[in-house]
């Protein structure tokens, strides 16, 4: 499995791929990064593709009937679905393909969801299509929280943040809850394939989605996306955030090859969590020791991967 994507020609700044499969007047919001990151996506993947994408943002965006922004086929899927649809795809491909109905070649099928898709509503389907073994990938866009409808709160919340339903309240708290690691939940099912990616290192992103498409069996790729209107920032300063989250060792970009940790940045130097903290409105409420026992879980969990990174 491995030997597929070991051979694959990367993507360098001055070769990427000329051709937009995401086309430009969609409507997402100004600084949108989750669009951005789903833009370099469709680069790396290129036209023989089938998208099947959960309700959310980037549905909204892409699809106000009647227009769509989609260059490529693309199917809207309920919360809960995207995995479901995306698995009866690949298997009906495969009947088609033995009953010489359709062309023996190869067709990427993918499945995207926002965080809450993947997190809390479409968790079950999504470990059923990754137990089972389809050949598909699955993209998380986490925006951390559900953006679509008012940014509630989601599974993928980081601690402390503000959102409609985790209003401040009386103790200035937020989200109570550390952010769930659904890249570890994917690596338990033992599939070939797992990463995560900022829009903010677009190479590394692209490569590794353009990886997890060419690898047989079920992968699993999970995006940071910063959302200036839910969280409270600038619109200019999606990238530096996307930046910014892996400085500060927040979201760790590495890759699990076959249950083997590599790490795709290692932060030797580390920037204080505070400076990303800084400038978002979510989490402008929080004290001085709740940055502090942020920072100490973010050391810890970093520290924990790099552990499992250096496993042989």
């Amino acid at each position: 499995m491995i030997s597929e994507f070991e051979k694959f020609k990367k993507f360098k700044a001055k070769t990427l791929p000329e051709e937009e499969f995401l086309a430009s007047g969609h409507r997402a919001c100004q600084g949108c990064g989750e669009v951005l990151a789903l833009r370099m996506i469709m680069k790396a993947l290129g036209k023989n593709v089938i998208i099947c994408m959960a309700t959310g943002c980037m549905e909204i965006i892409t699809t106000p009937y009647p227009q769509t922004a989609w260059k490529v086929p693309w199917i809207h899927i309920t919360f809960e679905n995207a995995a479901s649809v995306a698995s009866g795809i690949e298997s009906a491909l495969k009947v088609l393909r033995r009953k010489g109905k359709v062309p023996k070649r190869h067709i990427d099928i993918v499945a995207i969801g926002g965080d809450g898709a993947t997190s809390d509503i479409g968790l079950g389907w999504i470990s059923g299509a990754l137990e089972r073994g389809h050949d598909f990938t699955y993209i998380c866009l986490d925006n951390e929280a559900y953006m679509n409808t008012g940014a509630q709160r989601s599974s993928c919340t980081p601690y402390g943040a503000m959102t409609s339903t985790t209003p401040i309240g009386e103790k200035g708290s937020g989200q109570v809850t550390w952010k769930k690691n659904m890249p570890a939940i994917a690596v338990a099912h033992g599939i070939p394939y797992v990463a995560t990616a900022s829009p903010a290192y677009f190479l590394d992103l692209m490569n590794k989605v353009k990886k997890a498409a060419l690898v047989k069996g079920p992968t699993y790729v999970h995006v940071y996306a910063p959302c200036p209107t839910g969280w409270g920032f600038a619109p200019e300063r999606s990238i530096e955030l996307a930046r910014l989250v892996v400085e500060t060792k927040a979201f760790p970009l590495y890759e699990v090859i076959e249950g083997h940790y590599i790490m795709s940045r290692k932060i030797s130097k580390a920037k204080p969590i505070q400076e990303y903290l800084r400038g978002q409105r979510r989490f402008r409420h929080l004290s001085e020791e709740q940055v502090s026992y942020i920072q100490r879980r973010v050391d810890a969990e970093y520290e924990k991967l790099i552990k499992l990174s250096e496993m042989k």
